[in-house]
């Protein structure tokens, strides 16, 4: 999409100056000013950062203000005056701006998800998604105290990801200072007392790559930096990332525990998607690309496809392998009885519980591991230095 900005007249000789819209091209701009009962006077394509926002809101802040936004509608203002009072709270500049925009936008008569739609990826589509329907229906309190709830769980879930991982990090960057320290500061030390039959097998081995580390540390740092980097480029490359995702997915014991949290982040999207009147192919479309998982989405592909034909839902996510059977059989409860949107809400919460679980598993097997390299490294110098040092004592005695 492109984002064009404008100056025209309305019917009654009103003007409207440097507004934003976006299009898929110049023809599709001039047809949705006209569908508007606008003359086109001026108008440009925006080139200042490339159409990207100033400002990415994260879960958290897309909580706090849908709950004001939904406080404000539910209490009776309009959304204008509830708008106006959104930019006027915002402390940091970039939001304040971008709420700014929002508001000149929907005060001139842009539709709220267009206006938000021109924010150049400020805001998640899935956001995006569901206020149209709250558009389309007149709930549009009922969709704001929905996306709350929605990302205030999402950001809850991602804090306890955070905030569990947060040890091994520390663990790992740990054993990385006391392995440099080992080779660097503590292994010199005891250079001089060892003597030329001593610097054979492991103890030269040792000696040799303390001595590398650290006259030609810049290399190691840059090797580290370029596999590094080579790492995040690959995970670019669209065939590498699918064979990435379906290993995260497919990992034996690991696997089964981020399915867990992918089920319960896909049950809370499609439930408030299909819940809030979105069409079910779009709703489950936009809920596998939410995962940001490749595999899943690609997955779903054939899924669409097939309900689109008419086929259930159930028996074909069945087909994709991916879902445990509980799972599956729940959504076909959920078809028989007309009350998917309710128990997909309430297997969300199950799973999200189960998801809690998960991450502490997750944790619980990565810090054995660090552990056990950062012994094994102090191990292997004790086991190549300590023998040197006791025969070099028994030289002198």
């Amino acid at each position: 999409m492109k984002t064009y900005i404008y100056s025209a007249t309305d019917a009654q000789g009103k003007s409207v100056k440097n507004a934003k819209m976006q299009a898929e091209d110049v023809n599709d701009f001039l047809a949705k000013i006209n569908e508007k009962g606008l003359f086109c006077q001026t108008y440009r394509e925006s080139r200042s950062k490339q159409g990207q926002s100033i400002h990415k809101f994260k879960t958290a802040e897309i909580s706090v203000n849908c709950r004001q936004l939904s406080a404000m509608l539910g209490s009776g203002l309009t959304l204008v005056r509830a708008l106006d009072i959104l930019y006027k709270e915002q402390v940091k500049p970039g939001p304040k701006q971008i709420f700014q925009e929002i508001y000149e936008e929907v005060q001139k008569g842009t539709a709220f998800s267009e206006a938000l739609k021109m924010q150049g990826g400020a805001f998640p589509s899935f956001m995006i998604s569901m206020i149209q329907a709250g558009e389309s229906s007149g709930q549009m309190d009922t969709i704001m105290r929905r996306l709350e709830d929605n990302y205030l769980k999402e950001s809850k879930l991602n804090n306890k990801i955070r905030g569990a991982m947060m040890y091994p990090i520390i663990l790992a960057v740990l054993c990385v200072l006391i392995v440099v320290a080992l080779f660097t500061f503590i292994m010199p030390t005891f250079k001089g007392m060892m003597t030329e039959e001593d610097m054979n097998g492991l103890t030269g081995f040792l000696f040799a790559f303390s001595d590398s580390l650290i006259g030609y540390w810049y290399i190691y740092l840059g090797v580290v930096l370029a596999v590094v980097f080579s790492i995040r480029y690959a995970l670019k490359v669209p065939s590498v990332r699918f064979k990435f995702d379906r290993a995260m997915c497919k990992m034996p014991k690991i696997g089964a525990l981020v399915m867990k949290v992918y089920t319960g982040r896909f049950a809370r999207t499609l439930s408030s998607l299909y819940a809030s009147g979105i069409p079910m192919v779009e709703s489950l479309e936009r809920s596998a690309a939410i995962l940001g998982n490749s595999y899943i989405e690609d997955a779903f592909v054939h899924v669409v496809d097939e309900v689109k034909q008419g086929e259930q839902l159930s028996a074909s996510m069945a087909r994709t392998g991916i879902f445990e059977s509980m799972f599956i059989s729940i959504i076909y409860v959920g078809e028989e009885s007309g009350a998917l949107d309710t128990i997909l809400s309430k297997t969300a919460d199950f799973y999200e519980d189960e998801s809690d679980s998960a991450i502490q598993r997750l944790v619980g097997m990565i810090e054995p591991i660090m552990i056990i390299v950062m012994g094994a490294a102090i191990g292997l110098v004790i086991a190549g230095i300590l023998p040197a040092i006791y025969g070099s004592m028994e030289n002198i005695a």
